[in-house]
């Protein structure tokens, strides 16, 4: 998934520090979930707890996600619906989506990306300055 608030495999714990650091009421991510299978969780904050939803994925592709029992159910084509859907008040989540946490990027990535920089020089590029 390429969704800049979407963490992957990360753990509950790790889920708890990244919104515990942001620390503003409405802070969300999408992970994994550890204990189902295929299903995702977004985590929200506020007051200073974590809340966490699991989306289903449901035939055709469509995304279900678990909310308050006395919301009605609802279905989304797309994560990027259903996270339009919650960015809106009063939907059924203990607050509304406002501040989306993003992922660090792997420092493993970012030395593959300066890499790539220091191949394109070539050595014409250097000066020499030393007798």
């Amino acid at each position: 998934m390429e969704f800049p608030f979407y963490h992957g495999n990360i753990t509950k714990k790790t889920c708890e520090e990244l919104l515990s650091k942001k620390g503003k009421d409405g802070s969300f991510l999408l992970r994994e979930s550890e204990s189902v299978t295929g299903a995702l969780c977004l985590c929200v904050f506020f007051e200073q707890l974590i809340y966490t939803y699991r989306i289903f994925r449901e035939h055709e592709g469509y995304f279900r996600i678990q909310t308050s029992e006395d919301a009605p159910q609802r279905v989304f084509k797309t994560i990027n619906d259903l996270i339009y859907a919650y960015e809106k008040p009063n939907q059924g989540l203990v607050i509304n989506l406002r501040y989306p946490v993003r992922r660090l990027k792997s420092p493993r990535k970012a030395k593959v990306e300066m890499d790539e920089v220091y191949d394109e020089i070539e050595d014409g590029d250097y000066v020499d300055v030393l007798p």
